[in-house]
Formats: structure tokens, sequence, C-alpha cells
């Protein structure tokens, strides 16, 4: 299919359109995490802020920016400010490569749901991830507090840890797709499973490398039970204990849009995408006119990608309140002891099955 260039204009609507949305799902994402901890501990939640409390994430706003500036004497000021506002930084610019959806046509030109299409799509979130991590770093070392330093300190080990086995989970993905275009792995998930197209996703063959990029997505998020840089029965509040108004409030919404980031990223890699289940089915009946129906398609597996995302987001949080705080020697152990090895096992295994499946296919 030949797809034209957009114009830098168009491009640029799509780019806000996607920040736009991220930011307003990670400022919803507050009210639902607290929703869903009062469901789990059988309690009521936000309900006076708004009907049904839907007006808690504005009111923790206006009180975030009302509230005192205060920067510690001895603290490096300069770094002390960019530290949350480079975490922010880097959460919203990994949205950025992440296809939300397939194409539309408007006027016979198709344009893509997609900020920027890149043939490194994935090496570029896996990079602008890792300069995540010197928010952290930068914040807890600018504090000159103790307690900060060594949340900044943990985060530094913890993400260099899980970074390793998570790159290796995807070595094993990319050796069956063969590209590292966020674009061209969800298309390639688009043919047939079961009798069903658009749901031939990479979780039925990459189940350990899935388990594994999920477990390390909660270290690099700093989630729990993996939130030892803010472990507050130890450090207070870790790396952001001296913050206060809207740089704390960043350091917050910072990690929202990793959750949110992330969780697209696993819809991608392993559960289609865009794609879903009977989409060929769908495009041929559901109109006669098929540039009518590609975009209803399009549309449907927007709303289908978000619901992906969702759920993700509702697993994080579940989790959340469900699970202790690991000891910070189990977790060190759970990366270097477990998990990089079982994502070593996995590449070699997949490499296996790539070399022989087709001697044993055609034998059988």
């Amino acid at each position: 299919m030949e797809f034209l260039l957009e114009p830098f204009s168009i491009n640029a609507m799509i780019i806000l359109g996607i920040f736009g949305i991220t930011l307003l799902i990670a400022t919803y994402c507050t009210y639902a995490e607290r929703k869903i901890a009062a469901f789990i501990q059988d309690r009521i939640g936000p309900n006076r802020a708004g009907p049904f409390g839907l007006a808690q994430p504005l009111a923790d706003a206006v009180k975030m920016f009302f509230k005192e500036e205060f920067i510690p004497a001895n603290a490096h000021k300069f770094l002390f400010v960019a530290g949350p506002s480079l975490a922010m930084l880097t959460a919203c610019m990994s949205s950025a490569v992440i296809p939300f959806g397939n194409t539309l046509i408007i006027n016979g030109n198709h344009i893509r749901v997609q900020g920027i299409e890149t043939n490194i799509g994935l090496l570029y979130i896996f990079g602008v991830v890792a300069l995540g991590v010197y928010g952290i770093m930068i914040g807890g070392w600018a504090s000159n507090n103790k307690f900060s330093l060594l949340g900044a300190i943990r985060a530094a080990s913890q993400n260099i840890s899980y970074e390793l086995a998570m790159g290796l989970s995807i070595i094993a993905l990319l050796m069956m797709s063969g590209s590292l275009s966020l674009r061209q792995i969800t298309l390639q998930q688009g043919g047939e499973f079961l009798g069903l197209s658009g749901l031939d996703w990479n979780i039925f063959y990459q189940p350990l490398g899935f388990i594994i990029f999920l477990t390390c997505a909660f270290a690099e998020t700093n989630r729990t039970p993996f939130d030892l840089p803010e472990c507050e029965t130890e450090l207070i509040g870790g790396y952001h204990t001296e913050y206060s108004a809207m740089k704390l409030g960043l350091y917050l919404f910072a990690e929202y849009v990793n959750i949110i980031v992330v969780s697209a990223v696993m819809s991608v890699l392993y559960f289609g995408g865009f794609n879903f289940p009977g989409q060929d089915w769908v495009r041929a009946n559901i109109a006669s006119d098929p540039t009518l129906a590609h975009n209803l398609v399009t549309i449907l597996g927007i709303v289908v990608f978000f619901g992906k995302i969702f759920a993700f987001i509702f697993f994080f949080m579940w989790v959340r309140w469900t699970l202790p705080r690991f000891r910070y020697d189990q977790l060190m152990r759970l990366g270097w002891k477990i998990l990089i090895p079982l994502a070593i096992m996995n590449v070699v295994l997949t490499g296996a099955a790539i070399l022989f499946w087709p001697q044993l296919k055609a034998m059988f």
C-alpha cells in the first residue's frame, strides 16, 4: 500500500492529539487508582468533588499549583528543578512512535494514526525510557538529602538491572518479526489464528517473553511491588522526599504517563496493537464503500487499542493493592538470577524454533 507523505501540520496535530489524550488519561489515572483501591479495600473513595468524585483530579491540580514552592537551602537549585522536568519530558516523548491505529483515508490520502513512523521505533522507546532514570537520579542527588540519594541509587541500579532482562525478552520477539518498527510488528499480527483474522498475536508465540517483559515493566515504572526508590517505610518518600507543589506533581504524573506508555508498548508487541479478532470480516461486511469500511475498521481498532491499554492500567493498579513490596535484595536477585537467565533461555528456544520448525512441519 502506498503512503503519501503527510504535511507537517497534520503530523503536528496528530502528535499534539496523542500528547493531549495521554495527559488526560494520566490525569484520571489518579482518580482510577483511588477508586480501584477503594473497591479492593471495601470503601468508597473520592466522591465529594463533582459527580462521583470526577472533579477530584482537578482539585488535586489546583492544590499542587497553589502549594508553596520549597527548595532546600543546600540543594543544587538548577538540577533540583531539572529533575522532575526531565522525568516528565522523557515520559511524554515515548508515546510519539506508538501506532494508536492503522490509517485513515481522507481525500485519497492515507494518514497514519501515529505521531512518527520510524523503522527504529522500538529502539527509540528503549533509548528514551533509559533516559528517564536520569530525572530520578538528578532529583535525588540535587535534594542534598540522604534518603533522596538512597532512593536515586536504588532507582539507578533497579532500572539498569531490569532493562537488561527487558531487552533480552524483546530480542526473541525481534527474531520472529525481523523489524524494529512498531507499526510493522503490529501489522504482522493482523493474520489469522484459530480461523479468526486479526488474532495472530505474539502472546501465543512468546508467553515467557511477555511475562518477563511485564515483570520488568513494573520495575521500570517503579510500581509496587518494585517501588523501592520511593519506599515510604524506609526512605520517607525516597527520591522526591524534598519536593513539593508542581515539582512533586511532575514526578507523580510522569509515573502514570510511563504506565500508559508501557501498557501501549505491551499491547503493540504482544497483543496485536490495533488489530482485533474478526477485523477482515468487519471490513468486508460493515459497508459497501471500501474507503468507509477501512476508516470504520481503523476507528474500531483505535477503540480496541485503548481498551487494551486500560486493561493493563487496571492490572498495574490491581497489583499495587494486592502484593507486598519486595526487599531490595529480593528485587536484585529476581532481576539478575532469575529473569536474565530466563530471557536468555527464551532467546535460545526461539532461535531453535525458527531453525527447526520448518523441517518438523514438513515431516508431519
